[in-house]
């Protein structure tokens, strides 16, 4: 009797062993958006099987009409999402201790656009004018780079349609470049119909994806999360030297999660994300977030909401390849 109880104590405690094993080899990954070429790396990372020669399992999922992948994050759903800086910033001053593990976008790609005929040629003429601008996350930049201009503009807070500034609702509108701009330019609007400003030309640089965890996460997963980094830059590497095959990939993931899929806009967003993302030099180089990014971005944040900073650049940001 003995002998039976210690053998299924034995058992029981493999057991225990291994499935500890396998959950510390795990990763889920959650974008901060719903499937397009702006995550494409992980999607080619995925199906050429990097992370299965890593020695990892990785399960990317994507947010919902109810359920953003902050929330994920939070609920213990996914293990490390993907964020603009300035929004992993403004949570953190709220109090959630997310820490970054890898800056991936090295340069913003916020950008307003207008129609010629509304006589937008310089900043100075956003004075007085109605510009759209989305909320949680994309609000901050635009606000405070007009405020530091002394411009009232009539902000109009809009949802992910460009279709208000096609009807001629708007002035202007926020766009990111990889995104909308080519949509509103696919809807029928030509290139030389419009004036476009971009943030970074007003020393609003703030990069935007990155890799964030909670504490936990990062002390109990650090090798899977290390290995998770370095074969989504492989598949990064990939994607850019193999963009046909990366689009249709694309494509094909988003008409099966049914959002609508267009072959020349996942092209141009691929392209663009790339020139944001891959960085020269080291995988470390490459992922490196600057303390003067993280320093612009926090000074929008307590300009935008006058909190009051508990944290540091080193307990932001912990690299974890080096």
């Amino acid at each position: 009797m003995q002998t039976r109880k210690t053998t299924s104590f034995f058992f029981a405690l493999l057991f225990l062993t291994y499935n500890a094993f396998a959950d510390n080899k795990t990763i889920v990954f959650g974008a901060q958006w719903l499937p397009q070429a702006q995550f494409a790396g992980y999607y080619v990372a995925h199906d050429q099987g990097f992370y299965a020669d890593a020695g990892i399992d990785v399960e990317i999922i994507h947010p919902t009409a109810t359920v953003n992948t902050l929330e994920y994050l939070i609920s213990g759903q996914a293990d490390v999402i993907s964020l603009f800086l300035i929004t992993a910033i403004n949570n953190r001053c709220e109090g959630l201790e997310l820490i970054n593990i890898g800056q991936l976008s090295q340069q913003s790609a916020i950008m307003f656009v207008s129609r010629k005929s509304h006589g937008i040629e310089t900043l100075e003429d956003f004075e007085g004018k109605s510009v759209g601008v989305w909320l949680s996350g994309f609000q901050e930049v635009p606000y405070s780079l007009m405020a530091d201009n002394n411009i009232n503009v009539e902000w109009v807070p809009i949802l992910g349609s460009v279709n208000l500034f096609l009807l001629g609702g708007l002035d202007a509108m926020t766009v990111m470049w990889y995104n909308e701009y080519k949509r509103i330019y696919l809807a029928g609007v030509d290139h030389s119909e419009l004036n476009t400003f971009f943030v970074a030309d007003y020393n609003y640089n703030v990069p935007e994806d990155g890799f964030y965890v909670l504490p936990h996460t990062l002390e109990e997963k650090s090798d899977a999360l290390k290995a998770f980094l370095e074969a989504s830059l492989r598949g990064w590497e990939y994607a850019a030297a193999n963009r046909q095959y990366t689009i249709d990939l694309v494509v094909k993931l988003m008409r099966e999660a049914h959002v609508p899929a267009n072959y020349a806009h996942q092209r141009w967003m691929l392209d663009k994300i790339l020139e944001q993302h891959l960085a020269e030099g080291s995988d470390a180089e490459k992922l490196h977030l600057h303390k003067s990014d993280f320093e612009k971005a926090l000074e929008i944040i307590q300009d935008f909401q006058s909190v009051a900073t508990t944290f540091t650049y080193d307990e932001f940001y912990k690299p974890i390849i080096k």
